[in-house]
């Protein structure tokens, strides 16, 4: 998407893409469709099964092995000829299955498309193939849609799409027309665009595909997975260099003694094979297939603590990791909306300091308008179902002892008015068969600064007084300061209700209630993981598409970040050439509003630094990251298909804490590993010795 579609107005966009509401013909999207070709991922030629195995003989150790294999059957050892072809063999196929299952990530990036589209063509509306749409189709979008293509929208009835996917922001994002003011504003800030692989959630919308294939965001992100490639595990580094110098000493050794025997007579055949042997007896050829072994036997036990190794290397990896790159939503928190804090009486509450039927006015219209005023209902099996903030809500007031049954028989709801993205506010009118507040009561709850401004009064502990909004504004940013998304709430009592129920007549001068703030919040255990961390040497970082105060806030909580620490944005990092991030990389804790290039150029300024990194991830956006990490850590119960392909292990149970279980039992295996190597190295010289020196005494 080269052109700043989120700047230009809807005639502006129309005619940008020479389209208009009524859609291209049949005719012109014919032509484009031949000039931009078919709306799908486009996968680079897959490596030929055959080479992806050849491959897996390139590593040097395993070139020494061969060797080995060939002088021991020239030399008549046959037993240790066939042990170590059958342990190079087995090497091969392991890899071989991890290489080609990998190779499945751009298969599931692609399976993230909707297979009709509905569109607008000469007027009509049409449903089509989405590989079919092409840029300037008018598009419908309608509720549990995948959108099939970046787009502009030019119409929205109460539009929420998850772009979680894509940005890893844990809330649905309300969408509108209005063009931006803003070129660099971050993509989870683009409210008058959709964007390919994301799901309608609520609403319905029109757009016009502004991008199509591989030039759609997710696009993007598929170029970035094919083009990144994994990096060598510390192990792999290490056995490399010390195969290496392995065999040039193997080498040197072998000629000294050849050499030496010659010198002093003997046989040039019997030097040679003396000089074989002692090359055979160098190699530590039990050292791949006890590396597997202890692998798989890691794997197996991991599975225990709710890890699933994708790839047997990850579990040596893990215990080599310095860094820990973690997602918010999920991981460290709880990914559930809840109430946190209400102001109410004149002071800020913790939820639970509320809990139970108090004998307040403010306090019972507060749980009253927080169940009433609510859509959200639990399905069959019990789970809440509906808009996050809703659900969070009901919940905070079932909590306190007012169930939405028993209060509906008291205020039956009569009317409604929906909320939409201009007033930001919805309410619900309901006949009022409790004494007081009239005959009729409607409660309205919405954007704090909404309500506010158009509030007449409040509540207090002395009654109904005049409100004070510069007060109220103060508390709504403090409470934002902290993470929270505000909302408020109202009511006010009728004897008659308008006719229509018109918003500019019932939404006024009505009585403040209540500011509720609301979060998603971190995990109990992830607190206690995050110190286990810092005492294990391990630096935890966030990195996550959220709002900075909202990232920070979690962070501060779970310990992350204390109250001097570095928050960088997106915009901050697009600015910032990699060889500036690699000098501050260290000192930074928490990102926010970060895009997909920017993960990996975070991993990259990491590795550059020599430190081996973990990275988290559930979405698409995350994928090109985990690849690139030592170690990708994909979500089990969020994760997208995507993730999990692309990376090296998967949490069962999404959990942060999950992950310090699973370094902490990989540095077991990891020294374990290091101490079967120390003990061949010491019996194979033993070997060495005895046939380099027994020449030299004759």
């Amino acid at each position: 998407m080269g052109k700043k579609y989120h700047v230009l107005t809807i005639e502006e966009t129309l005619n940008s893409l020479s389209t208009t509401p009524k859609g291209l013909s049949h005719g012109e999207a014919k032509r484009r469709l031949a000039e931009y070709g078919p709306n799908e991922l486009e996968e680079k030629k897959p490596r030929s099964p055959i080479f992806m195995f050849l491959d897996q003989f390139k590593d040097f150790m395993i070139i020494v092995l061969i060797v080995a294999a060939i002088i021991s059957g020239f030399i008549g050892d046959v037993v240790d000829t066939i042990a170590i072809i059958i342990i190079v063999v087995l090497n091969a196929i392991i890899g071989f299955v991890q290489e080609y299952r990998a190779e499945k990530a751009m298969a599931a990036l692609k399976l993230m498309a909707t297979p009709v589209t509905t569109v607008i063509r000469e007027g009509a509306i049409t449903s089509i193939p989405s590989q079919e749409v092409v840029p300037g189709d008018i598009i419908q979008l309608s509720a549990g849609m995948v959108v099939p293509a970046d787009m502009r929208l030019i119409e929205t009835a109460r539009l929420k799409i998850d772009e979680s996917p894509l940005t890893g922001e844990s809330m649905p994002v309300e969408k509108h027309t209005l063009p931006m003011k803003d070129e660099s504003v971050p993509l989870g800030d683009m409210k008058n665009m959709a964007f390919k692989g994301t799901v309608v959630k609520y609403g319905r919308g029109l757009g016009v595909a502004v991008a199509t294939g591989m030039d759609t965001e997710i696009g993007r992100i598929a170029t970035l997975l094919q083009e990144t490639e994994e990096a060598k595990t510390p192990l792999q580094k290490r056995l490399a260099l010390v195969g290496q110098r392995l065999a040039i000493t193997a080498l040197a050794i072998c000629g000294i003694v050849f050499v030496t025997g010659i010198l002093r007579g003997e046989s040039p055949l019997f030097m040679f094979l003396t000089a074989v042997s002692l090359a055979v007896a160098a190699i530590p050829e039990a050292l791949p297939a006890m590396i597997t072994i202890s692998l798989a036997f890691g794997a197996m036990k991991m599975v225990k603590h709710n890890v699933l190794i994708k790839k047997l290397h990850a579990v040596e990896t893990l215990g080599a990791v310095t860094y820990i790159c973690t997602d918010k939503t999920g991981t460290i928190t709880m990914n559930r909306m809840r109430v946190e804090e209400i102001y109410v009486n004149g002071r800020l509450w913790k939820l639970q300091d509320l809990k139970g039927p108090i004998e307040s006015r403010a306090i019972r219209l507060l749980f009253q308008a927080m169940a009433l005023n609510n859509d959200a209902a639990p399905d069959r099996d019990g789970h809440m179902q509906g808009d996050p903030t809703e659900v969070a809500l009901f919940e905070a007031s079932e909590k306190a002892g007012y169930e939405r049954i028993e209060l509906e028989k008291k205020f039956p709801r009569i009317g409604e008015i929906p909320f939409d993205s201009e007033r930001k506010t919805m309410t619900t009118i309901h006949k009022n068969l409790a004494p007081g507040d009239g005959q009729f009561i409607s409660f309205t709850k919405g954007a704090a600064e909404i309500i506010i401004e158009n509030a007449s009064t409040i509540i207090t502990p002395h009654g109904e007084e005049a409100i004070n909004r510069e007060e109220l504004f103060k508390m709504s940013e403090k409470m934002a300061e902290n993470g929270l998304r505000v909302i408020a709430l109202a009511c006010k009592g009728w004897d008659h209700l308008p006719e229509g129920y018109k918003p500019e007549e019932i939404e006024r001068d009505y009585t403040l209630i209540a500011l509720v703030g609301i979060m998603d919040p971190p995990r109990e255990e992830a607190v206690k993981a995050v110190s286990l961390c810092k005492s294990a040497g391990i630096t935890p970082v966030m990195i996550t598409g959220d709002h900075p105060a909202t990232a920070r806030s979690i962070a501060s909580r779970v310990g992350i970040i204390d109250d001097m620490g570095l928050v960088v944005t997106g915009q901050d990092l697009a600015q910032m050439p990699l060889e500036e991030l690699e000098e501050r990389v260290k000192k930074i804790r928490v990102y926010a509003r970060v895009v997909p290039e920017q993960k990996l150029k975070i991993v990259k300024a990491l590795q550059d630094t020599g430190e081996y990194v973990a990275m988290t991830g559930d979405g698409v956006n995350d994928a090109p990251a985990l690849k690139k990490a030592n170690i990708g850590v994909a979500m089990g119960i969020t994760g997208t298909d995507v993730a999990k392909e692309a990376s090296h292990m998967i949490l069962l149970d999404d959990n942060f804490a999950t992950i310090v279980t699973a370094v902490k039992e990989g540095r077991r295996i990891y020294d374990n590993i290091r101490k079967f190597f120390k003990y061949l190295l010491t019996s194979n010289s033993g070997e060495i010795w005895s046939i380099f020196l027994a020449p030299f005494m004759g």
